[in-house]
């Protein structure tokens, strides 16, 4: 079931070897940069909305019982708040296998807190990857998150250290705030 995008994302080569480019983090990238860069800076893309659609079968989950992870959706007006990091290009490599499962990359216009901007990239898992799972009802989406793990550790985990890196932020994000919530009773119950 699961889709991997490593060759794919490997054509998608919108930058030099030797260059720097900046990469906008909107999920595991805000908290989990193991990967080295120059500069960390927190930014925003417009349009986007953050949201818990994507499977994930290698990370949170495994195939029979896949996690939840982010991903974008296109939403007119939207903010999403996030993390840039300014890379070379060779950290592509090693990102492109993290994020293999139904991402690609895509250009995107990156706007900074001090009223800059600067073209960049993001993973985007579209809904037409192997591994899309789409929208579904909060409940039914945070109890899978409550419930699924994989090699790399509960789902849940992912989403609550998700939700306090946006808060630390100041980020303003309904979906992750009200998935952390009801994940956290259901923990508690």
């Amino acid at each position: 079931m699961t889709h991997d995008t490593t060759l794919l994302n490997r054509e998608r080569n919108f930058f030099t070897a030797g260059e720097t480019l900046w990469l906008f983090g909107y999920g595991s990238l805000i908290w989990k940069a193991e990967f080295p860069f120059h500069e960390r800076r927190p930014a925003h893309i417009e349009g986007w909305a953050r949201r818990f659609w994507q499977g994930s079968h290698d990370h949170r989950g495994t195939p029979e019982a896949p996690g939840r992870v982010a991903t974008l959706v296109e939403s007119p007006g939207a903010i999403c708040q996030g993390m840039a990091y300014r890379i070379d290009a060779d950290t592509l490599g090693p990102l492109d296998v993290r994020e293999k499962n139904g991402y690609l990359r895509e250009r995107v216009m990156l706007h900074f807190h001090d009223g800059s901007h600067a073209e960049g990239l993001i993973y985007l898992a579209g809904e037409h990857n192997a591994a899309f799972l789409g929208d579904a009802p909060l409940d039914a989406m945070a109890r899978q998150i409550a419930t699924a793990q994989g090699p790399s550790g509960l789902n849940c985990d992912y989403l609550l250290k998700l939700a306090a890196a946006l808060e630390a932020l100041g980020a303003d994000d309904s979906h992750v705030f009200e998935l952390a919530a009801r994940v956290r009773s259901i923990k508690e119950a």
